[in-house]
């Protein structure tokens, strides 16, 4: 009895903690409203067919827009990250950009080789500093052609890439890595040469004696090709280039013969000396434009582009003078077809002791809105002054005369060219 009635107690035990475990879980089930609560809001993100925009999806003009604004210490690393922003650091709209925002400087760079590549020596602020450029090991060229190849060579600049155009090769000078590659040379082998760029180009002309072609040279593409030929055969002449335009200045004659735009021009142009007259080639039209000698005649040693302008240095027989060419191209001039009108202007203060000869060699750059005058020639005795390496630097704007710092000892009979960069 007692055994059953323990039983039976246990048992209803169990069966009331059953229960308990039922009524438990059958709340659980069925919550009350302390239990409810907000239900979480699950949005579901459906992949989109959309791709991403990259930088290379850009347009160049959005491109070359930020691209400007970098500062110049960043751009060297810049230039090495495509091939299309290596094209398009030095495409004219780029320096435009460039221009337009102050980050551009002009400078008037000295180059002379060495035993080991070539030395630059840089204008600026009234001080030259120097660097040097070395042979790339790619390059199939050996220092021995370095002084060949600049020793008839003509300088040109496009952006941060300085050309040395020489008379069977030609190389290129990298002023953000201080490099230099070779580049191909120009179809016809010249000498004392005019050359010059214009929209991202180089124009060459002159110099050769079984040719009047005028190349040019894309860097893009490293190819030249003939765009016309010159109407006159010129020796020792000077290349330089405002508004589009190529001009051919002074220099020798070479030959007797003249071609059919020769001899359409006037007959007091015609018979003028090439030492005192140059020839203008329109790079966008292809066709050649007529200009006026310079007045007075004498010979043309030394000319420049620089603020618009043509600046030509002359040597008579007892004297220098200094002349200005408007070459802006809204500007007309009042006849024989020339746009610009040649003005005189203040000739440059040389020492005393500089002998006006046959000797006399000068070297004129363009440096913004300045003109640099290098002496690398024609001087006599060792008076402070009037060695080699005299500089004067001529103001455009205030058309007055100033004292340059001398040219560094190691770059007397260097080349010389004005660089934006």
């Amino acid at each position: 009895m007692l055994s059953m009635k323990v039983m039976s107690n246990s048992s209803e035990k169990e069966e009331r903690c059953n229960s308990r475990h039922i009524t438990w879980f059958m709340k659980s089930c069925f919550p009350t409203s302390h239990h409810i609560t907000t239900p979480t809001t699950i949005t579901i993100i459906k992949p989109s067919s959309h791709v991403p925009t990259t930088l290379s999806s850009l347009p160049n003009d959005i491109v070359l827009d930020f691209l400007s604004r970098v500062p110049s210490s960043s751009l060297p690393s810049i230039s090495l990250v495509c091939s299309l922003w290596s094209r398009l650091l030095i495409s004219p709209d780029f320096i435009h950009l460039r221009r337009l925002r102050y980050l551009l400087h002009h400078t008037a760079t000295a180059i002379t080789a060495t035993q080991y590549g070539f030395l630059f020596a840089t204008l600026l602020n009234n001080s030259w500093n120097s660097s040097k450029f070395f042979l790339s090991t790619c390059n199939a060229i050996s220092l021995d052609d370095v002084y060949n190849i600049l020793s008839h060579a003509r300088v040109v600049s496009i952006s941060h890439w300085v050309y040395v155009v020489g008379r069977n090769a030609m190389l290129r000078c990298d002023t953000w890595t201080s490099s230099v590659t070779l580049c191909r040379a120009m179809i016809f082998p010249r000498k004392k040469f005019a050359a010059s760029a214009v929209a991202g180009k180089i124009y060459v002309a002159g110099g050769g004696s079984r040719s009047t072609a005028v190349e040019e040279y894309d860097p893009v593409s490293d190819t030249w090709v003939v765009v016309t030929h010159a109407p006159r055969r010129r020796y020792g002449c000077i290349g330089a280039s405002v508004d589009g335009v190529f001009y051919i200045i002074g220099g020798l004659r070479i030959g007797s013969e003249q071609n059919e735009l020769s001899r359409a021009a006037s007959g007091a142009e015609a018979h003028a000396a090439y030492a005192s007259s140059m020839d203008l080639f329109d790079i966008e039209g292809r066709v050649w434009l007529r200009s006026r000698v310079v007045p007075g005649g004498g010979c043309v040693v030394a000319a420049c582009a620089a603020a618009g302008r043509v600046y030509a240095l002359t040597s008579h027989a007892v004297e220098l003078s200094f002349w200005s060419f408007n070459a802006r191209r809204k500007c007309s001039g009042r006849g024989g077809g020339a746009f610009g009108e040649w003005c005189r202007i203040k000739s440059p203060p040389l020492p005393a002791l500089v002998r006006v000869d046959t000797r006399l060699r000068f070297s004129c750059v363009g440096m913004g809105e300045k003109v640099v005058l290098i002496q690398v020639g024609g001087c006599g005795g060792e008076v402070r002054g009037s060695k080699e390496g005299y500089v004067l630097v001529y103001d455009c704007t205030t058309g007055e005369w100033d004292r340059g710092a001398d040219l560094p000892e190691a770059f007397r009979r260097a080349a010389y060219v004005g660089v934006e960069c």
